[in-house]
């Protein structure tokens, strides 16, 4: 057989477990849990894929699970989902609403969503999990399931790298992943290179001096400070990127000050970048430093700016190969209006830090989760901004169907691409 044949053969019953699937993924959506939080998510995939007979590795990574399902000698895929949700009250209004809140060690509490879809990653990898498993007759390998906790700090992947992920499972021939967006459900995207950005946030703390408010003459105004800083670097990416180069520099946080007539002793930025390449990124971050500093000495402070990296995300840049296999696989599977092309994306992920610690190519696509008549309602007003919620938005909600029946198949297809050779 060919692969596509494998592919029919494995998704023929898929029909069968579309009723459990969409249970499943509405029990996710309803339960979301913070990064290195998802025990009870966790704890239902290692049930699940116990049930479809995978050697199960719980706790690798703090709260991740991996499944590996030997079928013989042959390719060894790696499938990836994250199962993390985001601090962001829901206002989808669905029936199946997050009402989900958590409380911090500080005891403070914040609302939790799926506002990024990610349990559409795991229903899906727990479906064409327990097809492969329904169908060993049909394809030879081994299929590893791979659950990753905390890709919203960007420091899953690489918890799970650290905690010995290497050990509980097979080389693997190749790596895999997907990730819904606010494209047309039903629709996937490849893309060969740089699709997802690498990304980093990096926190400044300027100092000043304090005084009251009546006495400006006997401070040094942070708030000033941080306001020069701020417009200074407005100009990195226009007059400092060359004309064609991707770059983003945002300031998305500035705290200073208490009271309108206290002058505070320090300001603090926090800035987010992304770039796909390390030349444009390392260039940011030379220029975060060098404005800071110059605007720091211009203003008189008494110290030296601090600079903390908060989080950082690798660039994820899709091996060729991998990526026409995988490519062609869909190609030859779906219908010609399914595969679309989506371009780069500015987003981040650290799904590349597990195929990069593993010295393994891999390939990572996209898959819609929109309704198709509202975005192509969208799409002909030109409203697409206003009118499609996005990653991350609290409206952010990817119709059941048949987001769920193409995000299962593109697995399978994908995986059979190797397993079914």
């Amino acid at each position: 057989m060919t692969s596509t044949q494998v592919a029919e053969q494995v998704l023929k019953g898929q029909s069968n477990i579309k009723d459990w699937q969409e249970e499943l993924y509405k029990d996710f959506h309803s339960h979301p849990e913070l990064s290195f939080h998802e025990e009870r998510t966790s704890t239902i995939v290692a049930e699940k894929l116990k049930e479809f007979e995978f050697e199960v590795h719980e706790k690798v990574g703090l709260t991740g699970v991996v499944g590996v399902l030997s079928n013989g000698d042959g390719p060894v895929v790696l499938m990836r989902a994250d199962m993390d949700a985001l601090p962001v009250k829901e206002a989808t209004g669905l029936d199946y609403v997050s009402t989900e809140t958590f409380t911090d060690e500080n005891g403070n509490t914040t609302p939790v969503m799926h506002a990024c879809g990610h349990d559409v990653h795991v229903a899906s990898l727990l479906g064409a999990a327990r097809l492969l498993s329904e169908s060993q007759d049909a394809w030879q390998g081994t299929f590893i399931a791979l659950f990753q906790p905390a890709e919203e700090l960007g420091t899953g992947a690489q918890s799970m790298v650290d905690d010995g992920l290497k050990d509980v499972i097979p080389q693997p021939t190749v790596a895999l992943s997907q990730h819904v967006m606010a494209k047309p459900a039903g629709t996937l995207s490849t893309h060969v290179g740089p699709f997802l950005s690498m990304g980093a946030s990096i926190r400044v703390t300027l100092f000043g001096r304090g005084s009251h408010g009546s006495m400006p003459h006997l401070s040094i105004d942070p708030v000033v400070l941080a306001s020069l800083v701020v417009v200074r670097l407005q100009t990195v990416v226009s007059r400092e990127i060359e004309p064609g180069e991707f770059a983003v520099l945002t300031v998305g946080k500035l705290t200073v000050g208490s009271k309108s007539n206290i002058i505070d002793d320090h300001a603090v930025l926090e800035l987010n970048i992304r770039a796909y390449s390390t030349a444009v990124r390392d260039h940011l971050i030379e220029a975060i430093k060098r404005i800071s500093k110059a605007e720091t000495e211009a203003s008189g402070s008494p110290k030296e700016p601090e600079f903390e990296v908060i989080n950082s995300y690798p660039l994820t840049d899709n091996d060729a190969d991998t990526t026409h296999t995988v490519a062609e696989a869909f190609v030859e599977y779906f219908p010609a209006d399914v595969i679309r092309e989506y371009g780069r994306q500015t987003a981040s992920e650290d799904f590349s830090d597990i195929p990069n610690a593993l010295g393994v190519p891999y390939t990572y696509w996209a898959v819609g989760g929109t309704d198709p008549e509202a975005y192509a309602r969208a799409e002909a007003n030109g409203t697409i901004t206003q009118d499609i919620p996005g990653n991350h938005s609290p409206m952010f909600a990817p119709v059941i169907q048949p987001t769920l029946t193409e995000a299962t198949a593109a697995i399978v297809v994908a995986s059979t691409a190797w397993l079914g050779r």
